[in-house]
């Protein structure tokens, strides 16, 4: 043996030894928030680093009230938009210190698995991103006393002890209306999700509130049986095969369903979008501004929805938030 065979795991002391510090020099380098100088930091870092040494995050936990770990629930990943906000919730936390578990609902419905799953990790707060919480289970978790901070992320919650972050949706829609209504259509059709009792969105309503305030008329609403391009393709195929007058704008509850709607009307129908049948979508993915679907839609502000989330996790605010997202003009409509 040369002596240079790995005895054990690398420690703070042995850390603390080779960069000339202190124990809680070390224990210090590694805690965003501590008072100590950059060049501390970085020697510190920098030798840890050649050691392979990591600090216990377990451990320091449960020394404090904080883990700086949050849970992250959806069960909604047909959805291209939820990657997106994973990617920017994710790398977001991460610059600032907080680590992420993510946790996969089952399509059952039934957020109490999942959410006694978070609580079992001793994470400071779980945030809900996906399409289906039910309030009665959201008041089942937060009665056991399992999460410090139940977050409601791009959707809205009825629960008073649950936090809410979430793109101002009547905003949004009035802005959607007005550019219609400056194009000149005048026969909208809503075209949703599903409809259920869990965490929903304003959209529809604010949009038919809108609508009728401006032009007098109520606007009928449909659902799709999923968020995903099958179930909107089919509805909107059903709905063009009956009998009435055709709508001449489908104002879709979000982009996946404005994209099957799109492919629809192109293909099984024989319409052109948007001389025959505009379309509008909601979220702004990647997708939506493809040469072949141009769409029209509104993009959320996950960025600054995110960095509101970590004010709330810093503990800075404990109020429902709602913010202004930006409107994008493209061809579908």
């Amino acid at each position: 043996m040369d002596g240079t065979e790995n005895k054990g795991a690398v420690t703070a002391d042995d850390v603390a030894a080779a960069a000339g510090v202190s124990r809680w020099t070390v224990a210090r380098a590694f805690k965003p928030d501590a008072s100590i100088s950059r060049k501390a930091r970085e020697r510190v870092l920098a030798v840890a680093e050649d050691l392979g040494y990591a600090p216990d995050l377990l451990a320091a936990s449960l020394a404090s009230d904080r883990s700086n770990l949050v849970a992250i629930v959806n069960n909604d990943f047909r959805n291209p938009h939820k990657l997106v906000v994973l990617e920017r919730l994710t790398r977001i936390l991460w610059t600032r210190g907080w680590g992420t578990l993510l946790v996969h609902m089952s399509d059952s419905e039934d957020a109490s698995a999942a959410l006694l799953a978070a609580s079992q990790r001793r994470v400071d707060a779980a945030v809900l991103i996906g399409t289906r919480f039910d309030d009665r289970i959201l008041d089942t978790a937060l009665g056991a006393r399992r999460l410090k901070k139940l977050v409601i992320f791009a959707r809205y919650s009825q629960n008073p002890n649950t936090l809410t972050i979430a793109c101002d949706d009547v905003i949004a829609m009035r802005q959607i209306g007005d550019h219609l209504l400056a194009k000149g259509y005048r026969r909208p059709v809503y075209l949703a999700g599903p409809d259920t009792q869990s965490a929903k969105l304003h959209r529809r309503a604010a949009f038919a509130a809108h609508w009728q305030a401006a032009t007098g008329d109520a606007v009928p609403a449909l659902h799709a049986e999923a968020y995903d391009t099958d179930a909107a393709i089919a509805r909107v195929t059903t709905l063009f095969a009956t009998q009435g007058p055709r709508p001449d704008v489908l104002v879709c509850e979000n982009d996946i369903i404005a994209i099957g709607a799109i492919d629809a009307l192109r293909h099984n129908l024989g319409l052109r979008v948007p001389e025959d049948v505009a379309v509008t979508g909601f979220d702004d993915i990647p997708l939506a501004a493809s040469p072949a679907y141009r769409l029209t839609t509104y993009r959320q502000p996950i960025t600054a929805m995110t960095e509101a989330l970590l004010e709330v996790l810093e503990g800075k605010r404990d109020r429902d938030i709602h913010l202004p997202g930006r409107f994008v003009a493209r061809t579908s409509a």
